[in-house]
């Protein structure tokens, strides 16, 4: 049932056409005649059983307004204007909303905004002498060799501490940690990729062993540098899929790391057994991005002719 509309108070009420006085119409009567009222009105009519609807004199109405036809010229091109992507031009089937962008433009620019982030991000990071990149590599299937720490500084790309980091338990692997506690103190802390090769290489790992239980959330209070799955610490994986824009699904609007390195995505960073080495690399990954010359997937929506940010607006 439509919701109720209330009688005006001091009129009165009609609740039969029958009973309605000739003369009297409603807005909607007077609308299909070209008329408006010219008066306050004098009466009111029930209808739908629990709404009144205001009467006025016919008598006293006045015409409407008519359009002149550039008024209408202008209202019929707004209109039309609904239906077409102010980006590419493309004539939609149904009214585009507020903004007036397709969805393929649409998605094309929030890609387009989450690269710029990513650049902005990295810009803010390569000018921070307190930003460090932690490598880690405690995987218990790794080779011996290959167990060990790095910490990377991002704006000069020097090594500041590289290790091995012992046996889970022993004093080697407490004297490590007593090392990252006192050197990242206050340090801004960005993970390495977590998406590169067999492994994952998550700080969190060199505090213990994995297990099928699940890690705790957020920073650990005693090591606030190890947060579990980059939920604290940024990482270089998300920097760049940021700015290199590889999505798995078209209709995706979150760039993601490709599951599977092949040649057609190129890796813009090295994973070796000489963990400083490997953050060396990724800090340049992180200036070459401030700089706007790492490159870019060459399908990124944005990129694509008529879509995305910075390209020329259809003129309306």
């Amino acid at each position: 049932m439509p919701r109720s509309i209330p009688p005006l108070p001091g009129l009165t009420r009609y609740t039969d056409w029958a009973l309605v006085p000739d003369g009297l119409q409603t807005k909607t009567q007077l609308d299909r005649q070209g008329l408006k009222p010219g008066s306050d009105p004098v009466g009111q009519i029930l209808y739908h059983g629990n709404s009144y609807a205001p009467l006025y004199e016919e008598s006293a109405a006045v015409p409407k307004r008519s359009v002149s036809p550039a008024q209408r010229a202008v209202l019929d091109r707004a209109r039309e204007l609904q239906y077409r992507c102010r980006r590419c031009g493309a004539e939609e089937t149904e009214p585009l909303g507020k903004g007036r962008f397709c969805d393929p433009c649409r998605y094309a620019m929030t890609l387009w905004e989450q690269h710029d982030q990513a650049q902005l991000l990295a810009r803010e990071l390569v000018v921070d002498p307190a930003a460090v990149l932690l490598v880690v590599d405690v995987e218990p299937d790794s080779l011996p060799e290959a167990q060990g720490v790095a910490v990377v500084s991002v704006c000069d790309r020097q090594v500041l501490y590289a290790a091995e980091a012992g046996e889970y338990g022993s004093p080697e692997r407490g004297a490590v940690l007593d090392r990252l506690d006192a050197l990242l103190a206050d340090r801004r802390v960005i993970e390495e990729p977590d998406f590169m090769g067999p492994n994952r290489r998550y700080p969190h790992a060199v505090l213990r062993l994995p297990s099928s239980e699940p890690v705790p959330s957020g920073r650990d209070p005693l090591h606030p540098w190890a947060a579990p799955h980059s939920s604290a610490n940024a990482s270089v994986t998300q920097v760049w899929v940021g700015w290199f824009g590889w999505t798995d699904r078209h209709s995706s609007t979150r760039a993601c790391a490709p599951w599977e390195w092949s040649g057609d995505i190129p890796m813009p960073w090295s994973r070796s057994l000489d963990l400083a080495a490997d953050g060396v690399s990724m800090a340049g990954v992180l200036h070459r991005i401030a700089d706007g010359t790492e490159p870019v997937w060459e399908r990124a929506a944005w990129t694509l002719d008529g879509y995305g940010a910075g390209l020329p607006e259809v003129s309306a």
